[in-house]
């Protein structure tokens, strides 16, 4: 084997060897006090945490059936992009209220620190079409449920949601019970 080859299987015995949770820089008391920010940032800028966290993201998704992934701005369109070219599926993405050109739906919800509302195509989503909603985390579920309601509300269906982490306590999977929901990393708390 070549140098390089050689050079790549060390690489790849290193990166199954570390845990998609060495990545993620945990920050104490941002927003405000109390609060655990889990920064994905830092997964993000570690050519191996990146690997890392699209290919756990892909292996969840292998044997679902679906047309479209469906990402929020911003974070939703990091990872959703690289699951949607990897699969050859299409990406729909929802945004911030007005950045979209065409005719678009539109909801507003509720956040863990605010609200928001948020926009989609109209055409981005056609009857029938299974959807997989990915982002970077699920806290309390506001922004995944507001983006189910967007897409069933064009017709679409959505059959998974799917997130890099979850935080457990603040129940966002109770709120989506109707929905599978899947996670690479699980926290227990806020």
């Amino acid at each position: 084997t070549s140098r390089r080859q050689r050079q790549m299987c060390i690489r790849d015995r290193i990166i199954t060897m570390k845990k998609i949770e060495e990545y993620v820089r945990t920050i104490p008391d941002f927003p405000e006090p109390g609060i655990m920010f889990r920064d994905v940032t830092s997964v993000l800028q570690d050519p191996d945490g990146l690997k890392l966290a699209i290919d756990s993201l892909l292996e969840m998704v292998k044997d679902v059936d679906f047309d479209v992934v469906v990402g929020a701005e911003s974070r939703g369109f990091i990872f959703g992009m690289p699951i949607a070219y990897n699969l050859h599926k299409a990406f729909v993405p929802i945004r911030k209220k007005g950045k979209l050109p065409c005719e678009t739906a539109s909801i507003k919800y509720d956040l863990e620190y605010g609200s928001a509302e948020i926009e989609i195509h109209k055409r981005s989503i056609k009857p029938g079409d299974k959807a997989v909603i990915v982002d970077d985390l699920m806290a309390t579920g506001g922004t995944a449920e507001a983006m189910i309601k967007l897409i069933e509300g064009l017709g679409g269906e959505v059959v998974e949601v799917l997130c890099l982490i979850e935080l457990m306590g603040l129940k966002g999977r109770e709120r989506l019970k109707e929905y599978k929901v899947d996670s690479v990393i699980q926290y227990p708390g806020n």
